[in-house]
């Protein structure tokens, strides 16, 4: 399985950003997928899921923020990220979150500035 990550880049606080993640092969249907983050010197941290059936859950840090979203058809899941802070600045990565593959990719690079 390949994630290629996309749409990330430079932002104002406050301003809104819209990332992608394309999964290659024929499971992603079938899979949960969410959107992970990581800082320098921090753990990859889970901020948003959504179930193959389309539940949703997210990190009290993005609530009523952020939204995910999924296009099975073209096995791509969205991160639509609005009113961003600075502390949103991270590289943005998708994955299983429950039972992550092993190549995460090279994730796409957010930065809020202030």
């Amino acid at each position: 399985v390949q994630l290629q990550a996309s749409g990330g880049g430079l932002v104002q606080a406050g301003g809104s950003l819209r990332l992608s993640c394309v999964v290659s092969g024929d499971i992603f249907s079938l899979n949960d997928m969410g959107w992970f983050r990581q800082t320098p010197g921090k753990q990859r941290e889970l901020v948003a899921s959504i179930t193959s059936k389309g539940r949703v859950n997210y990190a009290d840090s993005v609530k009523g923020r952020f939204t995910i979203s999924r296009d099975n058809a073209a096995r791509t899941v969205y991160l639509q990220m609005s009113s961003v802070k600075p502390d949103d600045t991270a590289v943005y990565y998708c994955n299983n979150p429950a039972r992550p593959w092993d190549n995460w990719g090279q994730g796409t690079q957010v930065t809020v500035s202030s």
